[in-house]
């Protein structure tokens, strides 16, 4: 089977097609949207739905045009954010994405709608899906027009099949919070308690499913969340490549022993567990394939520390050039002459955590001595996986085991020497970076291809 897999990231669209005979790719594409709109209020980081629409149906065609159709579609993208459709299931708003800060905002006693939620229905957080929606509720700014809330890969996947009415799995419905985990369902009685207008939110189906076709009749499936299709391609491009590796032992073993890391715009460390975990604080138990959970830590700066540092170089410089071959330069220098461990300490907590979102970062351990800017740099790197590595720790507390195998991902780890050798040094693994960049694109691929057999 040819199997095309999509993924809807904060910055690109990824497009690649499968061979699922052999797992080998024939084609792939990626391309930043840049889709980012100037909203009316400093708190909002939304983006164009319809543009990122346009953008994903013309490099399918591409694509379709050089290889043909494909026998199924998977779809997968950027988790939390939510927008809304009209009754004919056209987009009415913005998409508002993970980033948005309205969920921190002052509603009612100095509370924001992340604290009413967290405190009276279940998890909930800045960027979260309800949180969201709750605050515009409240805010009276939810266009006139809207019927249902969904997230950006279910939209493509209404447009490609002409639903008026989105049906997301549960993956991406926990992704919104207030969500019960066990019973796979939204909490809908205390959601209404608290005046949440829960009318708004889509059917969730408990498992994978395909929810329509497309006017060539191509299946095409409920999107899953990235950060599991990303441990199910990641998965699956390092354990033995095997026609049927999905049914394999190998696959199933490779998914059970591995942390996985992915450092991009954000960062994220993922731990499969076999029962459900309840998780406070920085983790997460969310929804996986077979009644399984993956623990996850999602810290929000992120990779984007390492680019606030470049951006940060380039004003001290007065230049808009790169630095990053510099910064990379500087770096690997001072470890060679000092060691990783005389560099600053830096506690990259620069936008908050999801528990306490007004925590700042740390940068101490300065002396004469190591007044370094690669000083700076391996201290900054350093932050951004010691803030997983804690997560991790949490993990292996929550299920009683370690992870035999370090995998990484993401192109802030792909393309970062001296992060993959700190990364070891941290974790006491050997990092593993996956056959293929498009790790998303191809969990998806790989899910669709199970629904179709």
């Amino acid at each position: 089977m040819l199997i095309m897999g999509i993924d809807i990231g904060t910055t690109t669209i990824s497009i690649i097609l499968m061979d699922t005979a052999d797992k080998l790719l024939k084609a792939r594409t990626t391309v930043n949207h840049q889709s980012f709109l100037n909203g009316e209020y400093p708190e909002e980081k939304i983006q164009d739905p319809e543009g990122i629409w346009r953008i994903t149906k013309e490099k399918m065609e591409d694509l379709i045009r050089m290889y043909g159709m494909p026998d199924g579609i998977g779809l997968t993208g950027q988790m939390h954010g939510m927008l809304y459709t009209d009754e004919e299931g056209n987009a009415v708003s913005p998409l508002y994405t993970w980033q948005d800060g309205s969920g921190n905002l002052p509603l009612h006693d100095k509370k924001s709608s992340a604290d009413i939620l967290k405190e009276r229905v279940g998890a909930a957080a800045a960027g979260y899906g309800l949180t969201t929606h709750y605050y515009l509720q409240r805010k009276g700014r939810i266009p006139a027009k809207a019927r249902k809330m969904t997230t950006i890969s279910d939209y493509i996947a209404m447009k490609l099949c002409g639903h008026r009415s989105p049906v997301i799995s549960a993956d991406m419905a926990a992704s919104f919070g207030c969500f019960d985990l066990e019973k796979k369902r939204f909490l809908y009685e205390a959601l209404e308690n608290v005046g949440v207008d829960t009318s708004f939110l889509p059917d969730v189906r408990k498992g994978y499913c395909v929810v329509g076709k497309t006017e060539e009749g191509v299946p095409v499936m409920a999107a899953m969340g990235d950060n599991q299709a990303s441990f199910m391609g990641a998965a699956g491009s390092v354990c033995s490549e095997s026609a049927d590796m999905k049914k394999t032992a190998a696959f199933a073993a490779s998914q059970e022993d591995m942390a996985l890391i992915n450092i991009g715009t954000g960062s994220q460390i993922s731990f499969l567990s076999e029962t459900y975990c309840p998780c406070e604080g920085i983790l997460e138990s969310r929804p996986y394939m077979e009644d399984r959970y993956l623990l996850v830590g999602s810290p929000l700066c992120g990779g984007r520390a390492y680019a606030m540092l470049e951006q940060f170089y380039r004003e001290v410089s007065g230049t808009e050039e790169s630095f990053y071959e510099t910064m990379y330069r500087q770096a690997r220098e001072f470890v060679g002459r000092y060691g990783a461990d005389a560099a600053w300490k830096v506690t990259t907590t620069f936008s908050g955590t999801r528990d306490n979102p007004q925590e700042r970062g740390r940068i101490e351990g300065i002396s004469g001595e190591n007044f370094h800017p690669g000083a700076l740099t391996v201290g900054v790197i350093r932050g951004i996986l010691e803030e997983l590595h804690q997560q991790y720790v949490k993990m292996c507390e929550l299920t009683g085991r370690k992870a035999g195998r370090l995998v990484g991902s993401g192109n802030g780890f792909r393309q970062n020497p001296l992060m993959q050798e700190l990364a070891e040094e941290i974790f006491g693994l050997k990092a593993e970076i996956p056959k293929y960049q498009e790790e998303a694109a191809c969990g998806a691929a790989m899910c669709m291809e199970t629904l179709l057999i």
